[in-house]
């Protein structure tokens, strides 16, 4: 399918990204599903690439790039290669906005060049053990005391939480003001009192660290505070749908990817004689995926260019692709046979991997819920 969204640029971006993907991600991720972490070298390695941060302005050492198709070249390419370890989507997508939007000209010059460079490693802190699609009912706390915010707390199903150095967490500042008390905080590594759990132990996605954490009376300096006091649940509303968009974009080509692996596995796999591909049953069902790939990367592209995107339209767009992503890949499987059962084959590890997509960055039934409140019902 034509890619008309993307220009001479966006596709020399791509064959840069591969290139890195081959060389630095492919032959060690193996090793990294493994170990359940990445090594932080492959994030220094992307950051002297100019992967990391290119979007953050040439003084705080990115490359000063905001077109946001080149973030979807990136996530793009590391699903088609299976690459869920490094996480650059978190760090870039998800993480980004909240440290070049909200941060004041001494956290730019403090955070910003190591962001860049992968020397720093970020996560954010939202999920608690009691709280997960519902942030306003978060029970972490931070009291003022002098020029510090005391932290108190548990969070959980933090990514990059085992190797993050900056942990932006969502704390409730103001008990009485309901999601008006909410502030974020950027914790370091290294402050007394924080304390990293169990790398958790996860269905797929392997390489990529996935913690526990908790903070017992961590004294934040008030230089960390994030925003505005008070404003951190609007911070969140308003990064979300970006956050949403990125997780589709993901979703939507791994599926294609796994698509195209088992429609050349079936014109391949012969059964009574004649590739399995060609019996009607199966070729109908990969005409049907491929009719419903090509619709969610029509909708995919148009929100990618779309000047505004909106928390309904984010919200389509995650609840769609990752709950197509979950059809094409099991029914990818079903094709594949006892082969598409053995974790040799890619459909298999993207069977594992692919079923959190409905789940982080809110629940499919959280996004019903948001597109169903904008229609005023």
């Amino acid at each position: 399918m034509d890619r008309a969204i993307f220009t001479a640029d966006h596709l020399a971006f791509a064959e840069l990204v591969r290139a890195f993907i081959d060389k630095e991600i492919t032959p060690h991720h193996e090793r990294w599903e493994a170990d359940g972490i990445v090594d932080r070298g492959v994030r220094r390695a992307a950051g002297a690439a100019g992967l990391l941060g290119f979007f953050v302005d040439e003084r705080y050492g990115g490359a000063g790039v905001t077109d946001r198709r080149f973030h979807a070249v990136l996530t793009e390419e590391l699903a088609r290669a299976g690459a869920s370890g490094p996480a650059f989507g978190l760090h870039n997508d998800i993480i980004g906005p909240y440290l070049t939007d909200l941060t004041t000209e001494e956290q730019k010059q403090r955070w910003l060049p190591g962001f860049c460079s992968g020397e720093i490693v970020t996560a954010i802190a939202m999920s608690e053990p009691g709280a997960g699609s519902d942030l306003a009912g978060i029970t972490t706390t931070a009291v003022r005391d002098g020029d510090d915010w005391v932290l108190n707390g548990q969070k959980t199903f933090i990514s990059n939480g085992i190797l993050a150095d900056l942990v932006v967490v969502v704390a409730r500042t103001d008990p009485g003001a309901g999601r008006r008390g909410i502030s974020l905080l950027v914790v370091e590594r290294g402050m007394p009192g924080f304390e990293r759990g169990r790398n958790l132990d996860k269905l797929g996605q392997k390489a990529q660290d996935t913690a526990e954490l908790f903070f017992s009376d961590v004294r934040v300096p008030a230089a960390n505070l994030l925003g505005a006091e008070g404003e951190g649940f609007a911070y969140l509303m308003r990064n979300l749908p970006l956050e949403r968009l990125s997780i589709a974009v993901a979703a939507l080509a791994g599926a294609e990817t796994v698509f195209a692996q088992t429609l050349d596995y079936c014109k391949q796999r012969q059964a009574f004689g004649r590739p399995i591909g060609s019996f009607q049953h199966n070729r109908f069902v990969l005409a049907e995926l491929a009719t419903e790939l090509r619709l969610g990367r029509v909708f995919v592209d148009n929100c990618l260019v779309a000047p505004d995107l909106t928390a309904e339209t984010a919200a389509m767009a995650k609840w769609w692709c990752t709950e197509l992503q979950q059809r094409v890949v099991d029914r990818c499987l079903q094709l594949h046979g006892g082969y598409g059962y053995m974790r040799e084959y890619p459909v298999a590890r993207a069977y594992l991997d692919a079923r959190v997509q409905t789940i982080y960055g809110g629940t499919t039934e959280i996004m019903k819920e948001v597109i169903g409140r904008s229609l005023g019902l």
